[in-house]
Formats: structure tokens, C-alpha cells, sequence
């Protein structure tokens, strides 16, 4: 979510939605980063579960984008739970080039994003940090009894 500041400067500067992307292929990885980021985002890349983990425990993200399979078949789905569990609630989906990868969890958010169609792409990730942000105003409203 961008938001805009006053800066001494006189420029603005604009707060990017966080996005950490796990893949373990390096030219995915850094190709889907290049996407995100010229799509405006700020992004964090982890090569691993046990890096993106450590990232998200450090660090706050509006979006966690993992590749479904990569050092086991179930390490994406574990970035995806562990994301979950995090009090701040990035919202999640997961990033596959296999043809008929299906989610093996029946969490209709854990949606599943081919990284072919590059416009697609950035239109569900808008879609997704947006989503999140109204979740997140809409439970801070209600915690606020508004």
C-alpha cells in the first residue's frame, strides 16, 4: 500500500507494499523480483523455506509469494503456513510453472500464480496487498468499536 510522506527534499516519497518472494531457481527468482519491483513494489527474495522464514520473523511483508515446490515438495506450503501465523497477516498465494500444480491444502487463498502472464501477475498481487489492506483496516475498526 503506497502511502505518501513530506520529506525535506521537497519530494515525496512513497512507502511500497513489502513483498517476499521465495523461489529457489536463481533466474526465477531474480526475473519475478525484476517484475515486482518495476510493478512498484519493494521486494525481499529468499532462496529457501528456512530463509524466508527467517525473513519473515525479522520483517513485516503485505504479501508473501512462495514457489510451491523447492528443496521438498511441501517447502512452499510451509513458508505459506508459517506466513499465516504471523501477527501482522501478509497475505499469501503461492508461484508455480508447473502446468497442473494444485494447492494440496483446501484454503481457497492459497491461489496459485502461473509467472507466465506478467500482466496477470501484477494484477493479482494488486489484488491481493489491496485485499489485505482493507482486511486490516476493517479488523482494526472493529478491535477500535467503530
Amino acid at each position: 500500500m503506497e502511502a505518501e510522506k513530506g520529506s525535506s527534499t521537497g519530494y515525496i516519497e512513497l512507502d511500497l507494499a513489502r513483498v517476499l518472494l521465495v523461489d529457489d531457481d536463481p533466474t526465477s527468482r531474480l526475473t519475478l523480483k525484476t517484475v515486482l519491483e518495476a510493478g512498484g513494489y519493494n521486494v525481499d527474495a529468499a532462496a529457501s523455506a528456512a530463509e524466508a522464514v527467517g525473513k519473515l520473523d525479522e520483517g513485516v511483508y503485505e504479501l508473501v509469494l512462495s514457489d510451491l515446490q523447492m528443496e521438498s515438495p511441501e517447502a512452499g506450503l510451509k513458508v505459506i503456513a508459517h506466513a499465516r501465523m504471523m501477527d501482522y497477516k501478509p497475505a499469501t498465494a503461492l508461484i508455480t510453472t508447473y502446468q497442473n500444480a494444485r494447492p494440496t491444502v483446501a484454503r481457497p487463498s492459497s491461489l496459485l500464480i502461473k509467472p507466465e502472464d506478467v500482466p496477470g501477475l501484477l494484477s493479482k498481487v494488486a489484488d491481493l496487498v489491496s485485499n489485505r489492506a482493507t482486511r486490516r483496516l476493517e479488523r482494526e475498526l472493529r478491535l477500535a468499536g467503530v
